[in-house]
């Protein structure tokens, strides 16, 4: 049973952490920034600290929590703590938009980038290709999504690789370069549509956390108690697809955050949806934060891909909690 006073005790300390990170990771980096001079407006801390480096730490941290988020829900729709936010598919179809978007050699479509528009279509055009193959009459079990989303994932990077091999060198190199994943910064309005974006999902995650605990034991322990199954396994593909293309149009694919994030939180507060959601969003917010300023700063002024940060730092995290010997705990 979840008391109240853990609840909030779990969450408030999750999201006081990701305040103080959101504080601190703007002022560090290859430059001093002075706080009191960038609010002061004096030039060149204002524009480093609002322009150059806050915004990109918001991008990161609702791109982070994001994929944190879409991991905790695919992982209780498919009953599986090693899924992630691309099992499905729809990172592998937001990449193949990018790609052709890349090849085709498009900028903007009505005055948005392509790469972010292509991207976008991708993710969308997968989830609903992927919900169609797995749909049969009125029901669409995880094990035919799963078995969708592998097959339609391993299509997708297939045409990947063809664009890859046919793209002449500058568009080759934008090609690995965007599959490396990356957070730039943004300006703050499409910060701001991008949190308008992901906030009612979050919402929508929070309410059906009571019954992600029970779709997460089983389709027919929830059926037995009053979870209409497709209902609630197509919102939770839908929400978790959608997180994931919004992310990745915006950054590319980022791997590991959906994984060790709530796979983590699950062995250090339990497996109760009511908390791993919240928890999870604002760990995922921080790490991405954190590992995107290790990722500017580490070979200043050259850049890492954050996607390369994560992996490394995530990759031997994961060994570690698969050899500490302790077991993934569910509802």
């Amino acid at each position: 049973m979840l008391s109240r006073r853990r609840f909030w005790m779990a969450v408030g300390s999750c999201a006081l952490a990701l305040l103080i990170l959101l504080a601190v990771l703007p002022l560090i980096g290859s430059s001093a920034v002075s706080l009191s001079r960038a609010l002061a407006n004096v030039s060149p801390d204002r524009e480093i600290f609002l322009h150059a480096r806050l915004s990109r730490v918001l991008l990161a941290a609702l791109a982070g929590g994001s994929l944190a988020l879409a991991g905790v829900v695919f992982q209780a729709l498919l009953r599986d703590a090693l899924a992630t936010p691309f099992t499905l598919g729809v990172s592998s179809g937001a990449s193949l938009g990018a790609v052709i978007a890349i090849s085709l050699g498009w900028q903007a479509i009505a005055g948005l980038p392509a790469l972010w528009v292509f991207a976008f279509a991708g993710a969308a055009l997968t989830m609903l290709l992927v919900m169609r193959i797995a749909s049969k009459g009125h029901r669409m079990s995880s094990f035919t999504l799963l078995l969708s989303g592998v097959t339609i994932n391993s299509m997708c990077m297939a045409f990947i690789l063809f664009l890859h091999y046919l793209a002449p060198f500058q568009q080759s190199f934008s090609i690995v370069r965007w599959l490396m994943g990356g957070v730039d910064s943004v300006e703050y309005s499409v910060l701001a549509v991008v949190a308008m974006a992901i906030a009612p999902a979050v919402a929508v995650a929070i309410i059906m956390s009571r019954g992600l605990n029970l779709l997460a034991v089983g389709e027919e322990w929830a059926a037995a108690r009053g979870i209409s199954v497709r209902a609630a396994a197509t919102t939770a593909y839908l929400l978790g697809s959608f997180l994931t293309g919004v992310v990745t149009a915006m950054t590319g694919p980022i791997g590991f955050v959906g994984l060790i994030v709530p796979h983590a939180l699950r062995l250090l507060l339990g497996a109760d949806h009511r908390l791993l959601i919240p928890c999870s969003f604002c760990v995922g917010a921080g790490f991405l934060a954190a590992c995107d300023t290790v990722a500017r700063t580490l070979l200043a002024p050259a850049e890492i891909p954050v996607g390369v940060v994560t992996a490394l730092l995530g990759g031997p995290f994961f060994i570690w909690l698969l050899r500490s010997g302790k077991p993934a705990m569910w509802p």
